[in-house]
């Protein structure tokens, strides 16, 4: 197979087609980060169908093929489409979903019945429009690619250009039209931009598929990254990558179009990064679920060491625990049970006292005194919490005890001790002495 695609390297045809789908790919993949991050991942699909009346109506008119003339066509319809989505969302009460459907529908149905009027004429046989619908890379020619990138590179010079004022609009376009960004010019523009990375994809693509050329290089970028800049670089990279893979696939693939291997080969990517990606990916939310659970059998375990010791201490009873005691407390598995427990009787915070008794050793009520106090404290807080607003502490692991103003520590304090809720079985380092337990804890 190497050795295929290196002789298909060496036609003149598969090079123009390459560098053709690798700057569509670009440009479709930067722009496309803007679209998704701004909630309009269906824009380009409603581009992509619109455009097809442009180009009928263009070739009706200049009565040849001429796809610098088509792409004309199709960004006029572009735009017109995406200007009566906006009318229709600003003057009406239909939402932007609704309007993206309805105009959809409308542009793609007139353009199929001027597709359908075309291959009727004497030229329509010979038109090439059915190229547009599920695009047909291996047609472009050397003047067609050329075409492609002239217009691929001025879409992402332009955007590196306004790309602080993009990003701008994108998260806050409020704040941007507050500081005096001319917001209705801005969002114009760059739409436009989308338009134009649409139209010039639906001869490799197609207006099917365009959509998908669009948004899912952004999807897989997104994946990796909490930055726009280097969202958008590398949902390019991606979007080239894939037009790469799909055309060198179609050249040695008999009879399979370049379009959908090139999205075949962006789906692919995307599902990758949804599985491994570090942050986002399944696997890792997955990894650090499993841990968090862990974490939190753990800390279950050991609270429910110190409660059951405390209690047993006020009763004046031997505080010997028993694992169906420390496993039902909390309702902790036998599996995760068994792996602390072991881990805690190494580290001699615990002993065996029996068969399948257990006693908090001083080094264990150190590690579990901290802990319980903590939670404690936390509870007090989630039990007040609009008394103390201003601390705005949403997580328990967030909770730390020394970073509270002294005033509100005071009061959890305050208020642990009107609920008899202070730990009372305190570790020999923790003597409350003469000045209480606001002077030891505090």
């Amino acid at each position: 197979m190497l050795e295929q695609i290196f002789i298909q390297l060496q036609n003149s045809n598969t090079q123009w087609v390459l560098a053709g789908t690798f700057f569509l790919g670009i440009a479709s993949g930067v722009l496309g980060s803007f679209a998704l991050l701004r909630k309009q991942s269906l824009i380009g699909d409603a581009m992509a169908h619109a455009a097809l009346p442009g180009v009928c109506i263009a070739f009706i008119l200049y009565g040849q093929k001429s796809l610098f003339l088509f792409l004309i066509g199709a960004a006029i319809a572009g735009l017109a489409a995406t200007w009566l989505i906006q009318t229709i969302v600003s003057h009406s009460r239909i939402k932007e979903d609704t309007a993206l459907g309805m105009v959809l529908s409308v542009f793609f149905g007139f353009g199929i019945v001027l597709l359908t009027y075309i291959q009727q004429t004497a030229s329509g046989n010979k038109s090439g429009l059915d190229d547009f619908l599920f695009g047909q890379a291996a047609s472009m020619v050397g003047q067609d690619v050329r075409l492609i990138t002239i217009i691929a590179l001025t879409l992402l010079i332009i955007t590196f250009l306004f790309f602080k004022e993009f990003k701008l609009l994108t998260f806050d376009s409020q704040f941007a039209k507050g500081i005096g960004l001319k917001t209705s010019f801005l969002n114009g523009l760059l739409m436009t931009l989308i338009v134009c990375a649409v139209v010039i994809g639906l001869q490799t693509v197609g207006v099917i598929l365009m959509a998908a050329m669009l948004i899912t290089p952004a999807i897989a970028a997104r994946y990796w990254t909490e930055k726009l800049s280097v969202m958008t670089i590398l949902s390019g990279v991606i979007g080239g990558i894939s037009g790469i893979i799909g055309t060198l696939l179609s050249t040695t693939t008999k009879g399979m179009a370049t379009g959908p291997l090139i999205i075949v080969a962006a789906t692919s990517i995307f599902l990758i990064s949804l599985i491994i990606a570090p942050r986002r990916g399944l696997l890792s939310q997955f990894i650090r679920m499993v841990k968090l659970k862990e974490k939190t059998a753990k800390e279950q375990l050991l609270l429910s060491l110190y409660d059951l010791t405390e209690e047993a201490e006020r009763e004046h009873s031997e505080p010997d625990l028993s694992s169906v005691e420390l496993k039902e407390k909390r309702n902790i598995s036998d599996q995760l049970f068994t792996k602390y427990i072991m881990e805690f009787e190494k580290k001699k915070w615990v002993k065996r006292t029996g068969g399948m008794s257990w006693r908090l050793t001083e080094k264990g009520l150190e590690e579990t005194y901290d802990l319980a106090l903590k939670q404690r404290l936390y509870e007090m807080y989630l039990m007040h919490e609009m008394e103390m607003s201003n601390l705005q502490l949403n997580q328990y692991d967030g909770f730390d005890v020394n970073q509270i103003p002294c005033e509100m520590k005071n009061r959890l304090f305050e208020l642990l001790s009107i609920h008899h809720r202070l730990p009372s079985l305190l570790p020999k380092t923790k003597s409350l002495g003469q000045k209480g337990w606001r002077a030891n804890e505090l």
